[in-house]
């Protein structure tokens, strides 16, 4: 069968500054972005229908006869089973999500099936497996979901293999059978403890002397957890990242750097990001109150319904030494913050800035500047990822 990850027309939006610059599903979540879960649990390649503009770096792949998935949708046992069993024809709709659809013929698209009618809404009987999933529909969503997801992700991958030891005769191990080390991992004089939630150190992974690691928590291939620094429970650091400071219940997608202290909490950090020397965010407000977050789809704030929320950062963005994020931050694509006090809530994508001084960040320095540090990693800037650039400085434009 060929399986297809759809973008939710209903979802997609609000997921947004992430969503500018990849597909839904090439979200991470746990250990695993949310394509490489259904990957591994469906053991076949999985392709992406998505915005046109994103859809030459992410092809998609068709057949006569597809099974497309809902690539908000994070995979499960029942769910497996449940698509396995669709007819032609057949749709999975659980509490009014499209989950799966298998069509026949090429021109056949999910997004035509919706909304779901009230019976396929409602067919599912209370104790159906299938009706329990996790969906990732908001921003917030992907920091609270995250301390499950490890664990789940941490369950499969590691079933039936063996970790690397640690053989550091300086480092303290608490509850060593949920802790995985994969090939070449290095950890000096560190405290891993997994008693609360596995901790998962992807391959060539370092931890440096002085730092303490909390699970559930996840560290993917080539980053580094610099000397001193506090990984506090439900957070993962994607691959080739450098972290330092305090980071808790925060998810940063990869390729990113937080070296330095500093505290991050209940946030997301997208991919190329760098946080400066001492930046800090705020994951409450001093009210206690609900946190509102900007909401794209919908061109205003939107109440999380969550006391913790942090910073949301797309990728390619930047803030300079000491910045200081309020409560529930949005910070779109390519953006360069600076300056004395408090960037606002919502900082638009290409914003170059600070304080009172705001201008728009020309998107061929934009481009340079993001060759640069992608070079710094051995990785190209390719056309395709200058014309995804591109594209959301133009879909930017228009919608100020």
């Amino acid at each position: 069968m060929n399986y297809i990850l759809f973008d939710d027309p209903r979802i997609r939006p609000n997921l947004l500054p992430f969503t500018f610059t990849r597909p839904v599903s090439h979200l991470r979540v746990g250990i695993l972005t949310i394509a490489e879960k259904w990957q591994r649990w469906l053991d076949s390649p999985v392709s992406c229908l998505t915005q046109p503009y994103l859809q030459k770096k992410f092809p998609l792949v068709e057949a006569e006869e597809n099974v497309f998935i809902n690539g908000a949708v994070c995979p499960n046992a029942a769910l497996v089973r449940a698509i396995g069993q669709l007819g032609a024809g057949g749709q999975l709709v659980r509490k009014n999500v499209l989950v799966a659809a298998r069509t026949r013929g090429k021109e056949a698209r999910p997004a035509n099936f919706y909304p779901p009618t009230a019976d396929q809404a409602t067919t599912a009987p209370a104790d159906d497996p299938a009706a329990h999933f996790t969906v990732i529909a908001n921003p917030w969503d992907i920091f609270t979901e995250n301390g499950p997801q490890i664990r789940a992700d941490f369950a499969l991958i590691t079933r039936d293999r063996t970790s690397h030891p640690v053989s550091d005769p300086h480092t303290v191990v608490y509850n060593p059978a949920d802790v995985f080390l994969e090939a070449g991992v290095t950890v000096k004089a560190a405290v891993l403890n997994a008693e609360r939630g596995p901790v998962y150190l992807g391959k060539n992974a370092q931890v440096m002397e002085g730092a303490v690691v909390r699970g559930p928590f996840a560290m993917g291939e080539d980053s580094i957890i610099n000397v001193g620094g506090r990984m506090i429970g439900d957070t993962t650091i994607g691959p080739s990242c450098k972290v330092g400071g305090e980071v808790s219940n925060s998810v940063i997608l990869g390729y990113s750097s937080k070296v330095h202290d500093g505290f991050l909490g209940n946030s997301v950090i997208g991919e190329w990001c760098n946080l400066g020397a001492d930046t800090n965010t705020s994951n409450m407000k001093s009210d206690y109150g609900n946190a509102k977050l900007w909401n794209y789809a919908e061109n205003r704030y939107r109440d999380t319904g969550r006391l913790f929320c942090g910073t949301m950062m797309g990728d390619h963005s930047k803030a300079s030494i000491n910045t200081m994020f309020n409560t529930a931050t949005v910070i779109g694509v390519n953006v360069n913050l600076f300056g004395p006090g408090f960037p606002p809530k919502f900082v638009p994508s290409f914003s170059w800035g600070g304080g009172d001084q705001w201008e728009t960040y020309r998107l061929d320095k934009a481009l340079e500047v993001a060759r640069r540090a992608m070079e710094r990693r051995n990785v190209p800037l390719e056309m395709v990822d200058r014309e995804i650039l591109a594209a959301v400085y133009e879909l930017e434009k228009r919608a100020l």
